[in-house]
């Protein structure tokens, strides 16, 4: 194994996929750490690296936070997308004991009350199962790309998330909507359907809307909240340090 050890290590690793498409990116990743774990939402980005992974055969686990929030078109798409590719995507879930937690104290719905609300309820459906999706790993995949929204547009291809303690890859990092759609075009790949009715961000079904023309493609998400860099927490951290672009 190729050992990265330091926030200089991974700016050498940024360079390095920078100059690579994104079957080299993920191939090189792919040799970097015993454990390297791809986290898919299902949106269009994630399609093409799981259409990359299950065509190669690279050795990259596929993990998905079941919230059980989920639109009934996003469940569907993960069984259609393990059976084209080949391919196990392992569903992370929340325990149901945070969720009666979360209930008694808030509300089954109570995130549309307060941003600490929206932030509990994502800790429990998203960060608490991405941990334990994560737990041993020495990379991670991601489908972050710098046209998503304005938090993101300084995204780097590697990054060291010191709170994680492992490497944080986004190898769609300089990749456009465009070209994310010419890929699934080209290549057959299986998309969600609400990207056609106009969710071009889609998360649980409670907390995503369909975005109005002009608007980001983020904006459907958490709607109701004023702040333009919301997130639910999964590509946030108080002391991250990017790798230099």
């Amino acid at each position: 194994m190729t050992a990265i050890t330091s926030i200089e290590d991974a700016a050498t690793l940024n360079s390095q996929l920078a100059s690579l498409d994104l079957a080299g990116r993920l191939s090189l990743v792919a040799g970097l750490g015993e454990r390297v774990v791809f986290t898919t939402s299902l949106g269009i980005e994630d399609q093409v690296i799981t259409a990359e992974i299950g065509n190669h055969r690279l050795p990259i686990e596929v993990a998905t936070l079941q919230t059980g929030r989920l639109f009934p078109e996003t469940l569907a798409l993960i069984d259609e997308t393990e059976s084209q590719y080949d391919i196990r995507i392992v569903r992370y879930e929340p325990e149901q004991a945070d969720i009666e937690a979360y209930a008694a104290k808030y509300g089954l719905n109570g995130f549309y009350e307060s941003v600490e609300a929206r932030h509990a309820c994502c800790g429990v459906r998203k960060l608490k199962p991405l941990a334990r999706a994560l737990s041993g790993a020495s990379i991670w995949i991601t489908g972050l790309r710098r046209g998503q929204s304005a938090n993101r547009a300084d995204t780097p291809f590697a990054e060291f998330d010191p709170e994680r303690n492992l490497f944080k890859i986004n190898p769609l990092a300089d990749w456009d909507i465009d070209a994310i759609r010419a890929y699934v075009a080209d290549n057959s790949v299986p998309v969600n359907p609400l990207h056609a009715r106009g969710y071009p961000s889609i998360g649980c079904e409670p907390c995503t809307r369909a975005i109005k023309p002009g608007e980001p493609e983020r904006a459907g998400r958490w709607w109701w909240e004023n702040d333009e860099k919301r997130e639910c927490g999964l590509h946030v951290h108080e002391e991250g340090t990017a790798a230099a672009q």
